[in-house]
C-alpha cells in the first residue's frame, strides 16, 4: 500500500509542476500579445499621438514662459 501512495504522490507532484510551467508560458504569450497590440495601436494612431504631444508640450512651454515673466 505504501508504494501505491508514494507513486500517487509523485504523480500528483509531477502533474502540478507541469501545470505550473504551462501557466507561466500562457502568461508570456499573453504579455507578448499585449505588447504587440500596443505597438500596433501606436503605429495606427501615430499622427494623432504626435499632434497631441506637440500640443501638450506647446502648452507647457507657454505656461512656463508666462510663469517666468
Amino acid at each position: 500500500m505504501n508504494k501505491i501512495n508514494e507513486w500517487s504522490i509523485m504523480a500528483y507532484v509531477k502533474m502540478m509542476n507541469a501545470l505550473s510551467k504551462e501557466e507561466g508560458e500562457v502568461n508570456i504569450v499573453a504579455t507578448v500579445l499585449l505588447i504587440g497590440v500596443a505597438v500596433l495601436l501606436a503605429i495606427i494612431f501615430r499622427g494623432h499621438i504626435e499632434n497631441l504631444l506637440e500640443s501638450l508640450f506647446g502648452t507647457i512651454e507657454n505656461n512656463a514662459a508666462n510663469a517666468i515673466n
